[in-house]
């Protein structure tokens, strides 16, 4: 099921509310044939997650289908990182990682129990047969919980405006209609942006020619550390094909030797392409002001949107701490789509 991105919470009778958290989406599918932990892509999460999949295993409930979030709690609050850190080849290390940074499931939804497609019912039934099942099934480990979910406008409305570590917004689901897979009729989500003024460091350029040039397809960002080290924090991709013409040209004239002083792009990963490692440094002296989702590891998470150019700003005025801010200034999502995981 997924969900349509939208500007504003819907109101009415016919929706309910529901943090949106901020992990590894799952479909976890326990039948006679063991248990398969199903991502967004279709990849099989099982192996990097044993701890979750031993767990939903010695569920007494037999057969069932929930379909929630996996996240992993540090004592400094949820990491993003530490999931990322599960998707590794050595069976070994996920072990390791498994037994000291234990994934937790967060169920939300309820498709199947037993031999009842709970999933052709609508959400006004099964909300509630989730919650029983959570009530009967839940008690006892430290694996499955249940998410919080209500149908107050104003309540939701405070989950949105005090975006608190694990979420980064609110999903609506449709009370009236059933499990809809595969398209974005019955949910929404409301996501905050915030901005941020960085340095640009490099550029990458783009695959696709513009009049049979290269032209650039997206802009490093930096910002300074207090020992006056420019890290790498991120991208923007978000270039009008109008401007990237003169900005290449802008670019190119001030391209230099070395740009970050401290955490530089990384070369290619094993989901990266020898082109994506590719990138050209520049002198720091152009700022542009970016929003963004979500902050983790001190860098952005998702490619930024890119809202103006800020010839007013020194380079040297955009500090780290701009991504540590607790009262950040938030701008609503208007149909940004963040890189999917």
């Amino acid at each position: 099921m997924e969900a349509e991105s939208v500007t504003e919470l819907p109101r009415g009778a016919q929706w309910q509310y529901e943090p949106k958290w901020d992990g590894f989406r799952c479909l976890l599918i326990r039948d006679g044939r063991g248990v398969r932990m199903q991502s967004k892509s279709g990849r099989d999460l099982v192996r990097y997650f044993p701890e979750v999949a031993s767990t939903a295993s010695a569920i007494s409930a037999g057969s069932y289908v929930l379909d929630g979030e996996l996240i992993i709690q540090l004592d400094e609050g949820y990491s993003f990182d530490a999931l990322l850190q599960r998707i590794h080849p050595a069976a070994s290390r996920v072990k390791r990682l498994a037994r000291e940074t234990p994934a937790r499931f967060i169920a939300f939804d309820l498709l199947r129990s037993g031999d009842v497609d709970v999933g052709a019912l609508p959400l006004a039934r099964r909300r509630p047969a989730l919650e029983k099942f959570a009530r009967r099934y839940f008690g006892g480990n430290d694996v499955f919980e249940l998410s919080p979910a209500t149908r107050n406008f104003a309540e939701a409305k405070r989950w949105l405006q005090h975006v608190e570590d694990g979420h980064d917004g609110v999903v609506a689901k449709r009370l009236d209609l059933a499990y809809l897979s595969g398209t974005r009729d019955g949910m929404q989500k409301i996501k905050l942006l915030r901005s941020a003024d960085c340095v640009v460091g490099g550029f990458r350029y783009g695959e696709k020619k513009q009049d049979r040039r290269k032209v650039i397809g997206s802009l490093l960002l930096g910002l300074y550390d207090d020992a006056g080290r420019l890290h790498h924090v991120g991208f923007t991709s978000a270039i009008k094909v109008s401007d990237r013409p003169g900005l290449t040209d802008k670019f190119e004239k001030i391209v230099s030797k070395r740009s970050f002083t401290g955490k530089a792009p990384g070369g290619p990963s094993r989901w990266s392409t020898r082109r994506s490692a590719e990138w050209n440094p520049v002198r720091p002296v152009h700022v542009v002001e970016v929003c963004y989702d979500h902050v983790s590891g001190d860098r952005f998470r998702h490619g930024t949107k890119l809202l103006r150019w800020r010839p007013d700003k020194k380079p040297s005025q955009c500090r780290m701490e701009q991504l540590h801010q607790k009262s950040a200034k938030r701008l609503q999502a208007r149909g940004a789509k963040p890189d999917e995981r």
